[in-house]
């Protein structure tokens, strides 16, 4: 078989019900930023969400500190984890090349942030699904020491 051409035979889902079920996956308000936004809330952290003229909308913007923070899934980031080396088993050549171009457009938005003069931090899916509390007590560390 043409490993060029997508393999679908393994799909529960038609092409265009994929479609839309992946257009639903959300970017904003997922699980993982709102355990980092709670947390740093009850530490009495103030911040701006999303701020659309900053590269890349990051999570969330911290003026105070010139700090912002990316919360990042491991799959769509390509996070050194076992969930960020996972490839989808059908249409790999579209997710390779899909992945790789996040991983750029991130390199992209971090160098542009840093050289508007931002400090950027990450906050990745499988560290807060481990060890939440020492993940935020990092952040918390980093935002007041940088």
């Amino acid at each position: 078989m043409d490993s060029s051409k997508s393999d679908n035979r393994h799909d529960i889902f038609s092409e265009e019900k994929r479609s839309h079920v992946m257009s639903k996956v959300g970017s904003k308000d997922t699980e993982p930023e709102m355990k980092v936004r709670s947390a740093l809330h009850r530490a009495g952290f103030r911040f701006r969400l999303h701020v659309e003229d900053l590269p890349g909308t990051p999570d969330l913007v911290f003026p105070k500190y010139d700090t912002v923070i990316r919360v990042h899934g491991c799959f769509w980031h390509r996070h050194d984890c076992k969930k960020g080396r996972q490839v989808p088993k059908t249409r790999r050549e579209f997710w390779r090349e899909k992945l790789e171009r996040n991983e750029e457009r991130d390199r992209e938005n971090q160098e542009d942030l840093e050289a508007r003069g931002w400090t950027v931090l990450t906050a990745w899916e499988c560290e807060l699904e481990k060890c939440p509390e020492s993940t935020i007590e990092t952040l918390i560390e980093r935002l007041t020491n940088e």
